[in-house]
Formats: C-alpha cells, structure tokens, sequence
C-alpha cells in the first residue's frame, strides 16, 4: 500500500531497521534511532542495487517519488542510476574522475556486471588518488605514465595495462564530447612491459583424468560444491558462467541450458547441449537448491551465487595444487582432448564460446552446429565415464 505523509509522521521506531514500500522500488528505512531515509532498490546489470534519495522530510513523498521516476527512466535507458549520481557529485565537470563516472555510466550497460564493477574499482583503486581531480584536457603523458609506474611497481603488469586501456577510452570519450583534444595514453605504447602470458593449469591426461572425477565423487563436503564439481568437466563452460548458472535457465525436456548474453564474456546467448550424465547431476541437486534461483547458491546465502573461490577451494582440498588445476583447466581440458580425437574444431570452438571475428555472425550463429554438438557433448560425458570407471 503507498506512503502517505501521515502514515510517515506515525511511523515509530524498532529494535532494528524497517523498511516501508511505496511502490516501484521506492521504500522509507527507519533507524533505530528514529531516524528516516529514503533509498530506492532497482536491478541493473542482473544485481540488486540500493540509492539513496535523502532523509525525510527534507525530501518529501512527493520529491522522493519523482526521485524514483527519474531513476527508473534512467534504467529504462539503459543508464545505471547510481553511476548517474556518483558523476554528478564530483565538484568539477572537467575532471578526470567526473568525466570517467559519466563514461561509466553511459557504457556499463552493455557490459556484465562484474566487469563494470572491476573497471570502476580499478580506477578508484590506482587512478583516482593521483588524477581524479585534475582537469582532463590538462593530465600529461607523464603524469599518467607515474600513475602506471606505481600499479606496476606492484608487480600486476596486466593491470598496469588495463588500467592504461580504459584510460585511454576515457580520454577518447572526453574527446569526442569536447572536452579533450587529444588521447595521452598513445603516447604510452610501449611504456609498460609486455605480460609474460600464463597458461592456466589443466589435466590433460586421460590416466590423471579417471582418478580426478572419482574424487569428486568421493568430495565429502557441501553437497553443492561436489555437484558443481562434477558438472565442471561434462559442460566445461567459465568458471563464472557455472556459478551463476540461474534454473531458469535449465530446460530439462530440451536438455539445453541457455546461457544469457549479458552474463556470457562475448556478450552471445550461448546454448550448453545437456548429457544425460549432467541431467542427473541436475536431478540430484534439484531439491536442494531448486526453489531458489542459483544452481549453485553460497552457503552463507541462497541469494547470492557461490563465490569464485569456492571451486578452487575444493580442488586444493582435494589435493590439487594451483600448478595442477584450475577452475578453466576443465575447459582446456575439453579442447585438449576433444581434438586430439579428431571431433570438428568449429563444433569445439562453438561450444567453447570463443570469440567470433565477426560479431553480427556471431550473434546469429549462437545455436550454430546445435544437433552435432548434442552428439559431441554426450559422447565426451560417455567418454569421461570410460576414465572414470578404469581401475
């Protein structure tokens, strides 16, 4: 039922926080201490966020609510609300870190969730401190380059490069809205040493492969951390696209699991022909975590996915060092295998989600070889079996 102004003025305060909804995400919090807030909650990008609009009555009912209009017309644009009101409390509009904030805001959208939120932490993190507050059209190439120095004194080149990636996009966009004449971060090429590329660990040999699924059969802990496990090799997609594997995206008459685009690295719905062995799998953790909206849900809270490390955690305990396997090594240990016994490498690279040249191809071609990657998928959880089962 909506606020009305008496009802506000009636509100007591509790024992804890209380919330109280307007409507379209617009709630009152009441403190404690009596204190009352408004704040908004709105999804953008898959994750639940939180605004706050002030403290009642200074804001009255009437302004929060155009408040909340104004936010969910931003969102129906595709503009992070919150972002929107970080740009717009830096003092000066020139600045670098104003600047950077209104880039954010306009593009995230089209990323994930979690690489806007790695981008804005990044520049908080080793940008902000030294240049957020100098005007953009006045930051030169040395000044930037000191700031690189200090992330790659650190010893993480690879964010000393992101970091000079996304400022360059910064300044290319102060450009092109007239607020800067030229990109700085050009005149850097060169200036950071190159990444020394790793190659991420993986099980490759079928001898080495039996006894790995048979420990994951054999995991004693969280029920749903050993069924994440065993589904890791017979789907062999990233290790955040498993964790955040929502049912509703699980088609169980189909056998698909339909991976969205937002929540895809290439930005591609991707289609994950299902085995009858992952079915089971599926099956068994069904009643589980079912109800919920994660496959795998976090311990501490059915909410939130599992986390990033929870994988990783299990193989160390399983006794898998990180120069052994990793949460990617099962997708590594897919390509490796599945070639060497001479399956199609287009069907491969498909089901491996890896990028396509051409983009627009790319977006047509999703379901792309469907019917002899159904084949391909069951007969690599067949062949899985055959490892498993060896003595």
């Amino acid at each position: 039922m909506p606020l009305t102004d008496l009802s506000i003025r009636k509100l007591n305060p509790g024992p804890k926080f209380q919330r109280f909804f307007d409507g379209g995400g617009l709630y009152l919090e009441v403190s404690p201490a009596g204190g009352k807030h408004w704040r908004l909650k709105y999804r953008f990008g898959g994750k639940e966020k939180r605004l706050t609009f002030g403290p009642y009555p200074i804001v009255s009912l009437k302004e929060a609510r155009i408040k909340r209009d104004d936010a969910r017309k931003m969102l129906a644009n595709g503009i992070d609300p919150g972002m929107a009101k970080q740009a717009e409390k830096v003092a000066a509009a020139g600045t670098f870190e104003a600047i950077s904030r209104e880039w954010l805001a306009k593009y995230s959208a089209s990323w994930t969730a979690g690489h806007a939120e790695r981008i804005q932490r990044r520049l908080e993190r080793d940008v902000f401190p030294w240049l957020g507050h100098r005007p953009i059209n006045q930051i030169t190439p040395p000044e930037l380059l000191s700031v690189l120095r200090r992330v790659e004194e650190r010893g993480i080149i690879e964010t000393a490069h992101r970091a000079l990636a996304n400022s360059g996009q910064i300044f290319r966009y102060a450009i092109a809205t007239g607020r800067a004449e030229r990109d700085i971060s050009q005149d850097l090429r060169g200036a950071i040493p190159p990444v020394k590329k790793k190659h991420l660990a993986s099980i490759t040999r079928p001898d080495l492969i039996g006894p790995m699924l048979r420990a994951f059969d054999a995991y004693d802990g969280f029920f749903v951390t050993k069924c994440a496990l065993r589904l890791a090799p017979l789907v062999f997609v990233r290790p955040g696209e498993l964790r955040r594997g929502e049912w509703s995206e699980i088609n169980l008459q189909t056998a698909e699991w339909r991976i969205p685009a937002e929540r895809m690295k290439m930005r591609i719905e991707h289609i994950v022909p299902l085995s009858r062995q992952v079915l089971a799998i599926l099956e068994d953790l069904r009643p589980l975590t079912g109800q919920g909206r994660y496959l795998f849900p976090s311990m501490r809270s059915k909410v939130r996915p599992m986390s990033d490390a929870t994988v990783l955690n299990a193989l160390r305990r399983l006794g898998y060092s990180k120069e052994e396997m990793t949460g990617h090594g099962f997708r590594s240990m897919a390509s490796t295998l599945l070639n060497g016994q001479g399956w199609n490498r287009d069907w491969i690279e498909r089901q491996l989600a890896h990028s396509e040249s051409n983009s627009v191809r790319a977006a047509y071609n999703y379901a792309e070889y469907l019917p002899e990657r159904r084949k391909m998928m069951q007969a690599w959880a067949d062949y899985l079996d055959s490892l498993k089962q060896e003595a």
